[in-house]
């Protein structure tokens, strides 16, 4: 049984949201998934840790964020120390507490530094019966230990926009329902069509359907930004930019020369212009 949102502790702050005006910094995340073991885990770690200093050489800073498999927890906070790249976990359970073999909570991972979780992704969906409510329950756990919840969300097929931005509401408000007033959240949205596929959403679906998303997020009591995750890589952010503020990578991260390049693209493309020189 799912239990009701509670209105506990409030939300970290991360940083992320600037002074008025100064527009909300732009994010990149990495979800292993179950690609590596956790030797090639650390390996990889160890290569996204040595991006460093690409990182401090951006014209605009960009927060990153990695999601490994949980028995590499550890291993992200050994070796990505004083990177400044965060980490997170890819599932939490509801419960604080309690006989729920095999899961694992919202607090154990703020202990092990962790700083996101992804909760509601359309494989957890599928393959595990999640419903709009766990997925709110989640999201209520997350916030209440502090943890930034990556909302994951999108319309399971290609059948229009009108159908895509109504399908894909529906998950994001009841997720935004069990979120503590005024926390930080990030919605993913993946349509689910095009993960896996051969190219990213169309442009113009992915504009009208993350402004839905951003509308829907000043109607909660949550700083929130939204990302993009499907079949995204290099050439994705340019496509998107003004409407979206980052993306959510899989497999194409695998290869940190290409995480450094999709890094590259998003700081340029939301670097502001330079003032004109006055006269």
């Amino acid at each position: 049984m799912i239990p009701e949102n509670s209105t506990s502790a409030a939300a970290r702050s991360s940083g992320a949201f600037g002074p008025s005006g100064a527009g909300r910094r732009p994010v990149v995340g990495v979800s292993l998934k179950l690609y590596f073991g956790l030797a090639a885990t650390r390996k990889w770690l160890a290569d996204v840790a040595a991006l460093q200093g690409a990182l401090a050489g951006l014209p605009r800073p960009v927060d990153l964020f990695v999601l490994p498999a949980f028995p590499a927890l550890a291993d992200a906070r050994e070796l990505l120390a004083g990177t400044g790249v965060a980490y997170g976990a890819q599932d939490v359970h509801w419960a604080e507490t309690g006989a729920w073999t095999g899961e694992v909570s919202a607090g154990m991972l703020a202990e092990t530094g962790a700083r996101y979780v992804e909760v509601g992704h359309a494989e957890r969906r599928r393959h595990f019966g999640e419903t709009d409510a766990t997925v709110a329950a989640k999201t209520g756990a997350a916030t209440r230990a502090g943890l930034v919840p990556v909302i994951c969300a999108g319309e399971r097929h290609d059948d229009g926009l009108a159908r895509a931005v109504e399908e894909t509401l529906i998950q994001v408000r009841a997720a935004l329902g069990g979120a503590e007033p005024g926390s930080e959240v990030i919605i993913a949205y993946e349509p689910v069509w095009a993960i896996g596929a051969r190219e990213p959403a169309p442009a113009q679906h992915v504009r009208a359907v993350a402004s839905a998303i951003g509308t829907c997020l000043r109607d909660h009591d949550v700083r929130g930004r939204v990302i993009y995750g499907g079949t995204a890589g290099p050439g994705t952010f340019a496509r998107l930019s003004g409407s979206v503020d980052g993306l959510f990578l899989g497999r194409l991260a695998h290869d940190t020369a290409q995480l450094r390049q999709v890094l590259d693209e998003v700081a340029a493309a939301t670097t502001p212009a330079p003032l004109p020189l006055r006269p």
